[in-house]
């Protein structure tokens, strides 16, 4: 465990360095189940971008605030703001108490999500239902509302967070992979008619990210997942706030209907029977 701690404090020191530049200074966005984890790692990248964020939640507004506590430390704006993703009345409530803290929006990250390990066959309905509501329904909820707001004010950015598991499948996660297949296309259908609007949609699809949850997890997680990327190293949070932040401002402002990965290439590794010199 020790060794871990370590492994895990070096990372950290490795991306303190990368300053995130000031691309969104000005702008407005919500990031969905935000408290912890990856949307966490996203909305404090977001700040550190000049980003006033909404920190959406569902069900510990503990973690949120301190999301929120650690983002006004930066200098930034925020604000906590409860809603379950999978119910459209909570949605229509989160974005009217949104219209009234915000002038207009312009970004939303599409991040709340859950999975459940279960072999195919043993997958309980309940659990099926849940995965693909939180996610794949969820989305779609918050990409509408927000869209149909962007769409009154001139246009905004929509991202929306997959997975490794939007390329290769991931056994035992069958309902996860499911909805995350489902985001990207979903993402594809948005921008193919949302651009009219000036509305780009995008998939940032992240590998293995080393978080709380993860280390928990497995102690050797940074350590397997290193191996597996060419990079040498497993992901941290704010490499995926980086990608969204470079998706949401104008550097990308061409950019639109596509899939970022952020796996250290772990999931372009080809099934390969031979060993390679010097492997």
């Amino acid at each position: 465990m020790a060794k871990h701690k370590r492994t895990r404090a070096q990372l950290a020191q490795k991306t303190t360095h990368l300053n995130t530049p000031a691309l969104l200074t000005g702008k407005t966005a919500v990031v969905t189940g935000a408290g912890q984890g990856v949307g966490k790692g996203i909305a404090l990248t977001l700040a550190r971008a000049g980003c006033a964020v909404a920190i959406n939640y569902v069900s510990d507004p503990k973690l949120a605030n301190e999301t929120v506590r650690e983002i006004q430390a930066l200098g930034a704006d925020a604000f906590a703001i409860k809603a379950d993703v999978r119910s459209s009345a909570q949605v229509n409530r989160m974005f009217a108490a949104l219209r009234k803290k915000f002038a207009k929006l312009d970004l939303l990250v599409n991040n709340a999500g859950t999975q459940t390990w279960s072999p195919l066959l043993d997958l309980k309905e309940v659990d099926w239902d849940r995965d693909i509501a939180t996610n794949l329904k969820g989305t779609f909820l918050c990409l509408q509302a927000a869209a149909r707001w962007m769409k009154e004010t001139g246009g905004g950015s929509i991202i929306n967070i997959g997975s490794g598991s939007n390329k290769v499948p991931f056994p035992r996660l069958v309902s996860y992979t499911a909805s995350k297949g489902g985001i990207e296309m979903l993402t594809r259908v948005a921008a193919t008619e949302l651009g009219r609007f000036h509305i780009r949609v995008n998939c940032v699809a992240p590998g293995a990210i080393l978080i709380d949850r993860t280390a928990k997890e497995d102690p050797r997680y940074a350590k397997i997942w290193g191996r597996q990327a060419s990079l040498g190293r497993v992901g941290l949070p704010q490499d995926v706030g980086n990608a969204v932040v470079f998706l949401a401002s104008e550097q990308a402002e061409f950019v639109t209907a596509q899939t970022l990965w952020v796996d250290g290439a772990a999931f372009t590794q080809p099934s390969w029977p031979y060993k390679l010199p010097n492997d």
